[in-house]
């Protein structure tokens, strides 16, 4: 069987995806390819008819094309099928992300899935044994490999300005006790079921966003590699009738080439939002939160304005470059914007794409490993190397 490192499948001169999943995420998802060339919505597909028709709403409003709908149970089985798709993009909730990702690539399409792209070990190993089967691309949708900072930084690692990294921290620090409202007026369901599986799970069910710019940092399974991992979470506070508050997961990885990484989840507690995005190396110091802080030399310390200031001469990758497109057009998140016109254009040119499906497998599989993990009391577990060259 062979690899899919690198994976360059055949140019396509235009982009046709189906659309599976019409919560807040996917209208999201559906909003900003208003802005993104090369690409055509040709089919949505959801449970619920009324988000449907809400997706195709957008669709006219933005002066698109409109799409097929489909809806029901089986609506994203039949949008796998469909011969006028290219591209299989999965914004349901994450425990349907693998089975829909498997059949979409089996089916001959590839496939860009929101995160976690799977939840056990098991499904990050079907996810690579399908891909690597079918030579179809599975790009899991990081959107925060694509923030500014964390390509900026990865630009100066590129250079060689930050010497030799020793130590990284990332996380996912966002209090979602706190309703909000999607774009469309519509209440962001994510803060009810994506809440109570965090406080359920024991773990960190949702490493990605952490995990993703560190993992990019050190060229995970290129020059590098995670060997072990410790974690441990917080027994929180429960209330009649309610899940558990407070139950903060914190993981220590090291690698082949003995980095440390910490990792960490919060999503119950009022700690202001952070991604941490920490940066330890031989040469140089930066953070992203809660102040962005640039060190390259003893007493050359950058905060705030200043360290964006200097930042701005690294944006120079094709990814930054289309982040600063993002933001000249007024889409609504940059970020998003570049990770999807950065797909978008690999597609069309036949490149590899930035996050692979060992990518995918790698950062995905931390959710069931911290969970092992803390309930063996921080026990150490060895992390799978999926890519086998």
């Amino acid at each position: 069987m062979s690899h899919v490192f690198q994976l360059a499948s055949p140019p396509l001169p235009e982009v046709r995806i189906a659309l599976i999943g019409l919560g807040s995420r996917g209208l999201k998802t559906l909003e900003r390819y208003a802005f993104i060339e090369g690409a055509r919505i040709v089919c949505l597909a959801d449970l619920d008819p009324a988000r449907c028709a809400l997706g195709q709403e957008a669709l006219q409003q933005s002066q698109r094309p409109a799409a097929d709908l489909l809806s029901g149970p089986e609506a994203w089985k039949e949008a796998c099928r469909r011969t006028d798709v290219d591209l299989v993009y999965i914004c349901t909730e994450w425990t349907s992300h693998t089975p829909m990702a498997l059949r979409a690539m089996r089916e001959g399409k590839h496939v860009a899935v929101e995160v976690p792209a799977a939840t056990t070990v098991e499904e990050c190993w079907q996810l690579v044994r399908t891909a690597e089967e079918t030579q179809r691309h599975c790009f899991m949708a990081e959107n925060c490999c694509y923030d500014l900072f964390a390509l900026e930084t990865l630009e100066m690692h590129r250079r060689g300005l930050l010497g030799t990294i020793t130590h990284l921290e990332g996380a996912y620090i966002h209090n979602l006790t706190v309703p909000s409202r999607s774009s469309r007026g519509v209440t962001d369901t994510r803060h009810n079921w994506m809440e109570r599986s965090c406080a359920l799970h024991g773990g960190n069910p949702y490493p990605t966003h952490g995990m993703g710019p560190m993992a990019q940092l050190l060229r995970l399974h290129r020059d590098d590699a995670l060997e072990t991992l410790v974690a441990l979470t917080a027994d929180g506070v429960v209330s009649a009738g309610a899940d558990p508050r407070g139950r903060v997961s914190t993981a220590l990885l090291k690698t082949r080439r003995g980095v440390t990484l910490m990792l960490q989840l919060d999503v119950t507690t009022p700690r202001p939002y952070s991604r941490m995005q920490t940066v330890c190396a031989t040469e140089a110091y930066l953070q992203k939160y809660p102040l962005p802080t640039v060190c390259t030399a003893p007493g050359q310390e950058l905060t705030g304005e200043a360290a964006w200031d200097y930042l701005a001469q690294f944006a120079t990758s094709p990814a930054a470059e289309m982040w600063k497109k993002g933001h000249a057009l007024g889409v609504p998140n940059e970020m998003n914007y570049a990770m999807d016109a950065r797909l978008i254009h690999c597609l069309r040119e036949g490149l590899p794409l930035d996050i692979d499906v060992y990518d995918a497998a790698e950062w995905s599989c931390l959710a069931e490993l911290t969970q092992q993990s803390a309930r063996l009391g921080g026990a150490p577990v060895s992390v799978p190397q999926f890519l086998k060259m």
